[in-house]
């Protein structure tokens, strides 16, 4: 991905140097612009003042109670590194919009406004808040343009949540030289590694992180971290026992629904519907503004059969957090239930929710080029997700391309993608039944029907449920493959 121009125009004044936007092509239907649109902060830009004194260390965030204001509970969840309720976030923001009024040369309120934008984007999947937060963390920047570590780390979630990864990386590496004993900086690096496909440097971040030894409020937070590098890795059950362990001991109700969320998530890639409804469903009664949960759930439920329940649950999912991931989830379960009129229905409110991702700054290529490889123009996903490649090199991304160059017809380039996102000596450690589910399926065309079998036998063992279209497809590429020859071993015969 081209590095987008996060600061103002005039030199010198941009915590980081980056060509100027561009505009890339535009999803079919001419209603998407796909290509980022790198913003450069609008308003004027505020006199520099003299650096303010480092901050002594934020308190732990405190236990909720009918006495504390939500404000103040969102902004120890946000300067700790935990999850936020979204209607605290909400509270935060007005605050600080106010104080930002009366004090426009307030450096961290004004981070703390940008962070809490970002915040609420990820909360409630309205990319709006993205250009919000844009402007308010470069204008942090401004008026307090050396040391600022608040605002860079801002920055760096906010590439993250666009999906700018080069972005990420470079603000949370200037954000890390300022405050390499914060435990906050490394979160942000390891997801900008971990999008680029620099997995050892995601691991070496996570163990620098390790190292640190947060005290005892942030170490759900930090085990919840250590838990997704360990599922990349392909560690299942240290991944488990860590999102465990962090859901068991977290302080306030938006952190542990969001750690119990993220065990459902981890039960269901292993396949156990039971369990990652039971986890869903808890994370819900914590939490009950846990949209992903509610998803979560939707999912499970479908697995089980129990359509009219999960489209109830992806439908409530969706009122409170209009995620166009989630939007395309919900059409393909409408497809395989043949009830067509409503799958189109979802693929066209997908593509409304990421034409306003797009517009909020989102690069979202990957998922525009997973939709038209099965659903649209393949080549055009090829052209996109080449792009994307090229940019940001992660595992999903090499998965993506590997697909859509098979239903493009190109399946000699297609098995070098594929084999690259479930080759754990590049990174790919991920168990997932799409990533071998996409490998055999390639293979089957390209006349390897023994690995062929392999793979869509292994897509099965880690989870028969995988997806309510290609499940099925992989057990009917089965039984067109047959049985295992009966032929004798190399060397029997000696």
């Amino acid at each position: 991905m081209e590095i987008r121009q996060y600061g103002p125009s005039a030199p010198g004044t941009s915590p980081a140097a980056g060509p100027p936007p561009r505009r890339g092509r535009r999803w079919p239907l001419g209603v998407l612009a796909v290509a980022l649109a790198g913003g450069a902060a609008a308003g004027a830009v505020l006199a520099t003042v003299p650096d303010e004194p480092e901050r002594r260390a934020v308190p732990p965030p405190p236990a909720a109670g009918p006495r504390t204001q939500p404000q103040a509970l969102a902004l120890a969840a946000l300067t700790s590194g935990v999850p936020a309720a979204l209607p605290d976030l909400t509270a935060l923001i007005g605050q600080q919009e106010g104080r930002v009024r009366a004090r426009p040369q307030d450096a961290r309120a004004w981070a703390v406004l940008g962070t809490a934008y970002v915040e609420r984007g990820r909360a409630s999947a309205d990319p709006a808040n993205y250009p919000k937060a844009e402007r308010a963390l470069t204008t942090s920047i401004q008026v307090r343009a050396g040391g600022n570590a608040e605002a860079l780390g801002g920055l760096a979630a906010l590439a993250n949540a666009r999906r700018d990864f080069a972005a990420a990386k470079r603000y949370g590496e200037q954000a890390l030289k300022l405050t390499p004993k914060r435990w906050t900086a490394y979160p942000p690096l390891i997801d900008a590694y971990t999008g680029l496909g620099d997995y050892k440097a995601a691991r070496g971040a996570l163990d620098k992180l390790l190292a640190l030894r947060p005290g005892a409020a942030a170490r759900p937070a930090v085990m919840a971290r250590a838990s997704a590098v360990y599922r990349d890795r392909g560690w299942r059950e240290d991944a488990v026992a860590q999102l465990t362990d962090a859901a068991s001991t977290a302080r306030t109700p938006p952190e542990q629904g969001a750690y119990l969320t993220g065990v459902g998530q981890l039960a269901w890639e292993r396949g156990d519907r039971e369990d990652a409804l039971r986890h869903f469903e808890a994370a819900v009664r914590v939490d009950p503004g846990r949209w992903a949960a509610l998803a979560g759930k939707g999912r499970a439920l479908a697995a089980l059969g129990r359509a009219d329940e999960a489209l109830t649950a992806y439908r409530a999912a969706l009122a409170g957090q209009p995620d166009p991931r989630v939007t395309l989830e919900l059409g393909e379960l409408y497809e395989s239930l043949g009830r067509f009129s409503s799958a189109r229905e979802q693929y066209e409110l997908m593509r409304e929710r990421v034409e306003r991702s797009v517009d909020g700054g989102v690069d979202e290529e990957l998922l525009i080029g997973q939709y038209e490889a099965d659903h649209g123009d393949a080549q055009d996903a090829v052209v996109r997700l080449e792009e994307e490649w090229r940019r940001q090199p992660g595992i999903e991304v090499a998965d993506a391309l590997g697909w859509a160059l098979h239903r493009a017809g190109d399946d000699q380039e297609a098995l070098k993608y594929a084999s690259i996102a479930t080759d754990k000596a590049k990174g790919g450690g991920v168990r997932s039944a799409l990533y071998a589910f996409h490998l055999g399926m390639i293979e089957r065309e390209t006349d390897r029907p023994g690995p062929a079998r392999r793979h869509l036998q292994e897509a099965l063992r880690i989870n028969p449920y995988f997806s309510p279209l290609r499940a099925p497809e992989a057990r009917a590429a089965l039984r067109e493959l047959g049985d295992v020859p009966d032929e004798p071993l190399p060397g029997a015969d000696d």
